[in-house]
């Protein structure tokens, strides 16, 4: 770091890019945003005049003054990068999945801990308001012992949307591989790691190549988990529901930062997205001996938690909000579910 600040550089500046990474690195003052890359165009230069301007992750990698590198490429391109990032000394910020498998994500935290760099993945779901009402509910024990729960990631897209990284004959298309991290996480998260897995995809619309469609069993000793997402939900469903012993909770998927961010509102160090104006949750339970069925309201997310919590974590007053061995249980479960799919069986991990 040179005068306080963490020069950072993004490897793409796609949608991630664009709404997720640059924002946040452009408002945050403890970084300084220095270089993106674009192989072919320019639209960087508008909003980020002062960045750097690449045509290859590999030119990013050779400026000396960077501190911090944002692999948020396509997925099959992460081990490459991330390995190419770390050899040349900068510290890693790695866009979920990590990898395609498993072992890659292993190695690429060898090499890691090899150069004495710090690497962390990009999970900004776990800053999500309504994830967060949701973990708020299940510590406060109100729902008893959960025996249940199932979380969903639907959309209404019937029309494939044409990225080959994303739906094409690639190495991590797919929608398993695209919106799996984010459930597979957060479940983790609030329940640990699970005993088995069970689990199938297929592909729903017609001409699509990639999977479209998912379902994620996670076996427990006294709980089950059931994670899903689907292209073809016009009508939305809860996002999550929890049954336990005592009481059931159901909250919508409502985090309003990703369409903020499209509408071009700046984040800032602070909350800088409200919460839902109406309820979007209910909670049915007993408390003191009554019965309470209510509904309720989540707070605000904030995806500048994240980097914030990475600026802590470089400068030594605080952790690694989500470090490489998050991201390996996660492609653990991620490969035991595409074996399920293969084998058409529960998979022991």
């Amino acid at each position: 770091m040179t005068g306080g600040f963490i020069k950072a550089g993004i490897c793409s500046f796609g949608m991630s890019g664009k709404l997720f990474h640059a924002p946040f690195l452009h408002a945050h003052p403890g970084y300084e945003l220095s270089a993106i890359v674009e192989r072919h165009k320019q639209d960087s230069r508008e909003r980020y005049p002062n960045a750097k301007l690449y045509r290859s992750v590999e030119d990013l990698c050779a400026d000396p003054d960077l501190d911090l590198i944002v692999v948020n490429t396509p997925t099959y391109l992460h081990y490459e990068q991330a390995l190419l990032v770390l050899q040349s000394g900068k510290n890693l910020v790695l866009e979920k999945p990590f990898a395609v498998t498993a072992k890659q994500a292993e190695t690429i935290t060898r090499l890691a801990e090899e150069e004495k760099r710090f690497i962390s993945i990009y999970q900004n779901r776990r800053y999500d308001g309504d994830y967060r009402a949701v973990k708020e509910m299940v510590q406060s024990g109100w729902l008893g012992e959960l025996r249940e729960a199932e979380f969903r990631y639907d959309r209404f897209r019937p029309a494939p949307g044409g990225k080959q990284h994303k739906e094409g004959d690639l190495p991590g298309a797919g929608i398993l591989f695209d919106l799996s991290p984010h459930l597979v996480d957060q479940a983790i998260q609030l329940f640990g790691f699970p005993k088995a897995v069970f689990a199938d995809s297929w592909r729903m619309r017609p001409d699509v190549i990639a999977n479209d469609y998912f379902e994620i069993l996670l076996y427990y000793d006294r709980l089950r988990v059931r994670l899903k997402a689907t292209c073809i939900a016009r009508e939305p469903v809860f996002a999550y529901t929890l049954h336990g012993m005592k009481g059931s909770f159901l909250q919508q998927r409502s985090d309003m930062q990703e369409i903020k961010l499209q509408e071009g509102i700046s984040p800032t160090l602070d909350s800088w997205c409200d919460g839902p104006s109406r309820p979007d949750g209910i909670l049915h339970t007993e408390i003191n001996g009554k019965l309470v069925r209510k509904e309720t309201t989540s707070g605000p997310g904030n995806y500048m938690g994240y980097y914030d919590d990475v600026y802590k974590a470089l400068t030594g007053v605080g952790p690694n909000p989500v470090p490489a061995a998050d991201g390996i249980r996660n492609m653990k479960i991620i490969d035991a579910a595409l074996e399920s799919v293969r084998e058409k069986k529960v998979v022991a991990l």
